[in-house]
């Protein structure tokens, strides 16, 4: 049965794995650009993921990939039009995946029901003013710079303590601006302005994001350091690779899982729940 929104934003405390299967609705997104824009690809791909057992679908109309070029609200809205209202209509829960409060607000309208923005707040603070008014639950992400550089010259002093102090300010700032704190997830930003021994750092010490006393949701489906660490260059190859980070994050206290496969997420979260069963 698909996780309801209580089930979603109390995930940290019962450890249940909620599947987010990634919808792009973009045409350079750097796994499936340009596969989902005609409204009737999305939905069949969104009804595909609800099949499988996805929790919720994330739908994006602006890639945030390495080097990718910012997009106007007016044109990620035209893109979303008729996709949005039809998945939803679909049965999908929805979160959209934009850092602008117009975006935002067209999609809380059409359906969605969770904000995820990578920029936690930082491009357009009115989306906390947005998400405090609808009560809807937001996603703060770390990022280091924005996605047209961040993969410049990354550095850290300590990645996992940095990447804590930056979502505990931006977790104070989205309640100061009046979000209920038990409707906020946070996201560590794997593979956003992060080398391979950063992704590998916060995937290893997850659990000091998790203290922080909110859902943690990741994102390391077919990412660049998958490829790193295997030498598989094609994104699409990076299934198992993906499936390894999530199981390691979910030990350490994530629960909330973007993936593009979301099958084989379902499989192994239920596998991995029996097996943390057995006395």
């Amino acid at each position: 049965m698909a996780a309801t929104l209580d089930d979603i934003l109390s995930s940290h405390r019962t450890g249940r794995a909620i599947v987010m299967g990634i919808l792009n609705v973009t045409p350079d997104s750097f796994s499936d650009g340009g596969r989902f824009l005609a409204v009737g690809d999305a939905v069949a791909q969104a009804e595909r993921m609800i099949a499988e057992g996805a929790d919720v679908i994330d739908i994006g109309a602006e890639s945030t990939r390495p080097g990718g070029e910012r997009v106007s609200p007016a044109e990620q809205i035209d893109r979303l039009g008729g996709i949005l209202p039809a998945v939803a209509a679909a049965g999908a829960r929805i979160s959209i995946d934009t850092t602008n409060s117009e975006v935002a607000r067209f999609a809380l309208d059409t359906g969605a029901t969770i904000v995820n923005d990578v920029s936690a707040g930082r491009d357009d603070p009115a989306i906390f003013a947005l998400a405090a008014e609808r009560g809807a639950p937001i996603c703060l992400m770390h990022m280091l710079g924005a996605p047209k550089t961040m993969q410049a010259d990354p550095h850290y002093d300590d990645v996992v303590a940095e990447v804590c102090d930056f979502l505990a300010q931006r977790r104070d700032a989205a309640v100061a601006a009046g979000v209920v704190a038990d409707r906020i997830i946070l996201d560590p930003g794997i593979g956003f302005g992060k080398r391979l021994e950063h992704n590998l750092a916060l995937i290893r010490h997850v659990d000091r994001v998790v203290a922080l006393g909110h859902p943690v949701l990741v994102g390391p489906s077919r990412k660049r350091f998958i490829g790193e660490v295997t030498g598989i260059d094609a994104p699409d190859r990076r299934g198992a690779g993906t499936l390894a980070a999530s199981l390691a994050c979910w030990r350490g206290g994530a629960t909330i899982f973007r993936v593009h496969d979301v099958a084989a997420a379902v499989q192994a979260f239920a596998v991995a729940r029996a097996i943390e069963s057995m006395q």
